[in-house]
This record gives structure tokens, C-alpha cells and sequence, in this order.
């Protein structure tokens, strides 16, 4: 007690006493955000990457049953890409004017009862159309997403947001590995194939889980109940201090957008590094089936893991480039190192180095996302952030054509996928050109002020 008598007393300023009250109110106000709407979206984007990829692993049976080429199959499983890009920035303009929920759980319902028709394809032009159709319907769904994240978190806290919801995407390969095995043995009860009963029970729940959308998604911070007023307060504030700092802010236009060159080359980016992950994905049952020569629940307990372990590099490196503030080489380095290992999965013939440098492909590919989805909103604000995010991903989407043709074509032309895999390798090193190019540009416009300042104060 005599010790503490002694302690000199501690006071503050009443304008950090302020700050102390306002950053408890921000806090709140970004968990709150975190725990009601990141598990929402969350489970939407599953549900859509699962219902646009889940054709990897109906293509073990419905190949062989409708009689598709790996040519045929890759063409159909890269046109939902073209009508995805197609429509994705009218989608996202729409997304303005009808509000975030209703648009996005319309597209959830369109999509859903799309990929659930997807077990009556019968021919290779049916499969085409509703491949297209499929991409026209899903088209918006993550640029909106993004751009909905952008009003709620702040930009030096968006990369862990995006992770946090976007680990959604290799859950979901876990999820899809898991069923794969049980629902293509399924085949012959009702009448049905085993790849009937994957479109059937991975297609409904999208329609069904659009009215959860529509019930807990608010347009906004103004619209969420669950926000008091000062904690809405606070993230307007926030939200206005990037917008001033982005470079296309909430004054700029949209074709000034669409115009950008950093938006066309973030597009590139992900081009580069979707079609790698597309190219792959499509086609990764086949590939580790004939690796391994395990059984098809096997590979999908093999698939399953690997999203387990993408799940957690997203989450970390996604925190750690918050963290330190850094984004280009937590995007360049995974890049890199993923092209390696699908160098050296297309030159090995054991399953012992095949099956880790694939695995590890796909860890590094998750694990950039975070990282790279925030490096956007370092310059686009406002009406600009949806027009620019809608077609820096139309751009993206057609990596999803490029990847699965260029893996069909070289399968059909050599017999096996290793020349395919081989050719993955120089997107990822482009991809890891483009994002070293774009963050020098990046740095060298917010350093361009301090430089001015420090000449006049000189």
C-alpha cells in the first residue's frame, strides 16, 4: 500500500480520452459487422463456388456416360465464365439501384435452380447453354460482395474481412470433397445417375439460402438495427476519410472506372492467377485419381484437406499483411512458389511429390487472397468501387475459359495432363509480374505528397 501511494497518478488529455472512447466505439462497431454478415456471405459464396466447380467431380461419371470428350467437357465447364463476364458489370450497376440484398439473394435463386438443372444435360450443346446461363446468373455475386464489404470495414482492416469470408471458397472444396464420394454412389436410386444426385443436392440449398439473404443482409450501416447510432457514425467517417485517399473516388465516374489502368491491370493480376487455379481445379479429381489410383471418396477426402489447409493460409497470411501493412509479396511470393509446384507436379511420376506440390499449389493460391482483394480498395471509392471491382473481375472471369480449355485441349492433344500443368507455371510468374508492377505504382502516388510537402517545408 505504501508502494502504491507513491505511483504518480496517470492523466489524460480529454482529447485522448476521446480517441480512447471513439476506438472502443469503432471496435464494436467492426464486430458486430464480422459476426452478423461475414458468415452470411460466407456461406452464399460457398454454395457458389461449390454449384461452379462441383462439375470436377460429376465429370468422373457424366464424361463417360454423356460420351464428352476432356475437349468437350473443358469447353463447357470455361463458358460459364464467358456469360459470368458478360453480365457482371450490368449486375453490379443493378446492385446499386435495387440494393445489396435483394440483389444478391436474386442471384443466389436464379443460380441455384440453374445448377440444380444442371442433371438434365443430355448432350454437349445442353451442357454448353446451361453452363453460359449459369455464369449469366451468378454474374455480380463477388464484385457485389466485395463492394458491400467496402461499406462496412475500413480499408486497413479489409484484408482480414475478405479472409474471413472468402475462406468460404476452399471450406467449400472441403465440403464438396467429402460429399463427392457418397453422392456419385448414389447412382440408380430414383432413376438417377451418381452425377445427378451431386447437381440435385448441391444445387438446392443456393435457392433455398437466398431467403436468408434476403432476411439478415441490411443495405447498409444506416439500415442495420443492430448498430446504434454512434457506432454508424463512426464508420461514415471512416469510409469518407478512404474514399478521399482512394484515387477514383465517390466523385469519380463510372466509365472513368472502367477506364483505369490500375483496374485493367488488378484484372490482369487475377487472370493470371485464376487461370492457373481454374486450369487445375476442373480438372484436379482426374488428375490425383490417376496419380494415386485411389477410389473417388479418397480424392475427395485428398480435395478436402487441401481446403482445410488453404482455410488456414488465407486466414494467416491475410492477418499478417494487415498486420504489417504490407500487400504486394503477400501476393508475389505465393504466386511464385505456386507456379513451382505445378512445375514440378507436371515433371514428377510420384504420387509422394505430385500430390504435395499440387496441394501446396493450392495453399499458396488461397493463401494471397486476402492480400490481393484488398489492394482495390487502395484506389477506387463510391460508385467507381462497384463499376471498378465488376470489371476488374470481368476480366478475371476469363480465366475460368482460358484454365479448363487449356487443360481439355492438352489432355485430348498428349494424353495426359502434365504438358497442361506444365503451362500453369507462366501465369503465375505474369501474375506475380503484374502485382509487383502495380504496387510500385501504388506507392510511388502516396509517396508523391510527402515528397512535395518535404520540398516546401524545405
Amino acid at each position: 500500500m505504501a508502494l502504491a501511494s507513491h505511483l504518480p497518478e496517470v492523466h489524460l488529455s480529454p482529447d485522448a480520452v476521446e480517441e480512447a472512447r471513439l476506438e472502443a466505439v469503432g471496435a464494436s462497431a467492426v464486430r458486430k459487422a464480422g459476426l452478423r454478415l461475414l458468415p452470411v456471405i460466407g456461406v452464399g459464396y460457398g454454395l457458389a463456388y461449390m454449384d461452379r466447380i462441383n462439375i470436377s467431380f460429376a465429370s468422373l461419371q457424366m464424361n463417360r456416360d454423356l460420351h464428352f470428350s476432356a475437349s468437350v467437357y473443358g469447353l463447357g465447364a470455361g463458358l460459364f465464365f464467358i456469360g459470368y463476364a458478360v453480365c457482371e458489370v450490368p449486375s453490379n450497376l443493378l446492385l446499386l439501384r435495387f440494393g445489396a440484398k435483394r440483389w444478391l439473394a436474386r442471384i443466389m435463386f436464379t443460380w441455384g435452380l440453374l445448377a440444380t438443372a444442371m442433371l438434365l444435360v443430355r448432350t454437349p450443346l445442353e451442357f454448353n447453354v446451361l453452363r453460359f446461363l449459369l455464369g449469366m446468373a451468378e454474374a455480380g455475386f463477388f464484385p457485389g460482395v466485395l463492394y458491400y464489404l467496402m461499406l462496412w470495414f475500413p480499408a486497413r482492416m479489409r484484408a482480414r474481412a475478405v479472409s474471413r469470408f472468402y475462406i468460404a471458397l476452399p471450406l467449400s472444396s472441403v465440403v464438396m470433397g467429402t460429399l463427392a464420394g457418397w453422392l456419385l454412389g448414389l447412382g440408380g436410386k430414383l432413376g438417377l445417375a451418381g452425377w445427378q444426385w451431386l447437381f440435385l443436392v448441391e444445387g438446392l440449398p443456393a435457392v433455398l439460402f437466398s431467403l436468408v439473404i434476403l432476411r439478415l443482409l441490411p443495405d447498409g450501416p444506416g439500415k442495420a438495427a443492430w448498430l446504434s447510432d454512434e457506432e454508424k457514425a463512426w464508420l461514415a467517417r471512416q469510409l469518407d476519410e478512404d474514399g478521399a485517399q482512394a484515387h477514383l473516388g465517390h466523385e469519380a465516374g463510372v466509365l472513368r472506372a472502367l477506364l483505369s489502368p490500375k483496374v485493367w491491370m488488378m484484372g490482369a493480376y487475377f487472370f493470371c492467377a485464376l487461370t492457373c487455379n481454374y486450369g487445375y481445379g476442373f480438372s484436379a479429381p482426374a488428375i490425383l485419381q490417376g496419380a494415386t489410383g485411389w477410389s473417388v471418396g479418397n480424392v475427395g477426402l485428398l480435395v478436402a484437406g487441401f481446403g482445410l489447409a488453404g482455410a488456414a493460409a488465407m486466414l494467416l497470411n491475410g492477418a499478417h499483411s494487415d498486420h504489417s501493412g504490407e500487400r504486394a509479396l503477400h501476393c508475389i511470393v505465393p504466386c511464385v512458389l505456386m507456379g513451382a509446384g505445378y512445375l514440378a507436379a507436371s515433371l514428377a511420376h510420384s504420387p509422394w511429390v505430385v500430390v504435395p506440390a499440387l496441394g501446396a499449389s493450392y495453399v499458396f493460391f488461397m493463401s494471397m487472397q486476402g492480400p490481393a482483394l484488398s489492394v482495390p480498395t487502395q484506389f477506387l471509392a463510391g460508385r467507381a468501387a462497384a463499376a471498378g471491382i465488376a470489371a476488374m473481375n470481368t476480366i478475371t472471369m476469363f480465366s475460368g475459359f482460358a484454365g479448363p480449355y487449356w487443360m481439355g485441349v492438352m489432355k485430348d492433344a498428349t494424353g495426359s495432363y502434365q504438358a497442361g500443368l506444365r503451362g500453369l507455371a507462366i501465369p503465375s510468374l505474369g501474375a506475380a509480374l503484374v502485382m509487383f508492377v502495380l504496387t510500385r505504382s501504388l506507392k510511388r502516388r502516396v509517396s508523391a505528397p510527402a515528397r512535395e510537402a518535404e520540398a516546401l517545408a524545405g
